[in-house]
C-alpha cells in the first residue's frame, strides 16, 4: 500500500521535528559542556581588558582568588577560598543556604557577582565565631534551642541572625520573622530557629553568658 499525500506530509513534518530537536539536544549540551563550566575552569578565558586576580576581604583577611567576570560570590567562596559553610542551594536567590554579610548586610551570594564585592567586607559563617574559635551566640543559641535538622540551611539562618542582631540587638518575633523570612527550611523548624534568634539576644544583653539558667534570673 502506497502511502498517500497526507501522509508523506505528516511524516515528512515529523522528520523535520526530530532532527530540529535532535540539533537543539546537541547544542544546548556542548554549550553547557565547553561554556558552563568554564567558570570554575583554569582554561577559562576573560575577555580582554578584565582583571582576573583581586583581593577580597573575606572574614577579616585579604584574599587573592583568580575569578571571571561572570563568577558569583557563592561559587568562589565554595571553590576558589574552600570556605564551604557557605551552601549552593537553588542558585538563583530564593533559598538563603548561600548568604553572606557584605558590609553587615546579608546577601544571596548566588546572585553576587565576585568582582562586584572588591572593597567590601565580606563575612561567612566561618567568620561569625570568636577570636579563639568559640561559638557565635547565635550559633550556640541555635544548638540549645534544637534549630538545626539537616542542616543545610543552617549557616544562612546563622548569618542573617547575626546580621539582624548587629544591626537590632533587641528583636520582636516579628522582627526575627521577617529577618529570616529569606531563608528557607525544608524541615520546617522554623520556630526553632525564631526561638534560637531570641535566646541569643537574650544572652548577648545579659553579657554573653551562655548558661541557660541565667535567661530565667
Amino acid at each position: 500500500m502506497v502511502p498517500g499525500r497526507d501522509e508523506q506530509a505528516r511524516q515528512s513534518r515529523r522528520e523535520f521535528i526530530k532532527r530540529v530537536i535532535a540539533s537543539g539536544a546537541v547544542a544546548s549540551a556542548a554549550g553547557y559542556v565547553y561554556g558552563g563550566l568554564s567558570g570554575c575552569s583554569p582554561l577559562g578565558r576573560a575577555p580582554a581588558g578584565i582583571e582576573r586576580l583581586i583581593s577580597l576581604n573575606v572574614n577579616g583577611q585579604v584574599r587573592w582568588v583568580d575569578a571571571l567576570p561572570q563568577e558569583t560570590l557563592g561559587m568562589t567562596l565554595r571553590y576558589k577560598l574552600g570556605l564551604t559553610g557557605t551552601k549552593l542551594g537553588c542558585d538563583r536567590g530564593e533559598c538563603g543556604a548561600c548568604t553572606v554579610m557584605l558590609d553587615d548586610i546579608p546577601h544571596n551570594s548566588c546572585s553576587v557577582l565576585t568582582h562586584g564585592v572588591r572593597g567590601r567586607r565580606v563575612v561567612t559563617v566561618e567568620g561569625v565565631v570568636g577570636p579563639n574559635g568559640e561559638l557565635h551566640p547565635v550559633q550556640q543559641a541555635f544548638i540549645d534551642e534544637l534549630s538545626p535538622q539537616c542542616g543545610f540551611c543552617t549557616p544562612g539562618q546563622v548569618v542573617s541572625a547575626v546580621a539582624l542582631l548587629k544591626r537590632n540587638p533587641q528583636p520582636t518575633r516579628e522582627q526575627c520573622r521577617a529577618a529570616l523570612a529569606g531563608n528557607l527550611c525544608r524541615c520546617g523548624a522554623y520556630d526553632n530557629y525564631l526561638n534560637g534568634v531570641l535566646r541569643a539576644a537574650a544572652v548577648m544583653a545579659a553579657g554573653g553568658l551562655t548558661n541557660p539558667a541565667a535567661l530565667r534570673t
